[in-house]
């Protein structure tokens, strides 16, 4: 007999127009969110890999609500993620705090790893910022994607693709990474 904590659990697979993408959640709110891959297949097993991950597929009102927001941000409508429920059970006060400060970010909006680790109360911390970023594991509902290395730099990203994925988001959001555009060429006089 189930209970009711893994009734309300559970997981799915969503296909988007930039490929599938997978969730995962508890009764409190979204655990686990794997960026696009190819294959349904890839998704379901990174996601059954965690622990916690509940093999259910029924789907609470919030969870149908988040699939439907994934998939217009896909599809490159700006979606707000921040009113969708994250359980972060077990994770260090320095990355909620700093998981905290990230989700605070607006879509298209970019920030360095040294102003989000001041703007959670712990700067001077771009590196360990960077590092509990990595370990982000609800990366778009929690938007590691918006932070970058100094002097505007792509800086790493832990997701299948790596920072190719991270600079293919962020241009999704009208954020463009690198250096400008060659200037028009004009006459010489």
């Amino acid at each position: 007999m189930e209970t009711t904590s893994s009734i309300t659990a559970g997981h799915a697979v969503l296909e988007t127009v930039i490929g599938f993408m997978g969730i995962a959640w508890s009764e409190k709110g979204l655990i686990r969110l794997c960026l696009p891959e190819r294959s349904r297949e890839v998704v379901e097993r990174r996601l059954m890999r965690h622990a916690g991950v509940s093999a259910s597929t029924a789907q609470p009102s919030w969870v149908v609500e988040l699939i439907a927001s994934i998939k217009a941000y896909a599809a490159g409508e700006d979606v707000d993620f921040t009113g969708f429920p994250v359980d972060l059970d077990g994770i260090d006060d320095f990355r909620l705090a700093i998981y905290d400060a990230a989700r605070k970010l607006s879509y298209g909006e970019t920030t360095t790893y040294g102003e989000l680790a001041k703007r959670a109360g712990h700067a001077g911390l771009p590196r360990e910022t960077g590092a509990a970023l990595g370990a982000n594991p609800v990366p778009l509902v929690i938007p590691c994607h918006r932070i970058l290395a100094a002097g505007g730099k792509i800086g790493g990203f832990s997701a299948p693709g790596g920072s190719v994925t991270k600079e293919k988001m962020l241009a999704m959001e009208g954020v463009r990474i690198g250096p400008p555009p060659p200037a028009q060429v004009s006459f010489g006089f």
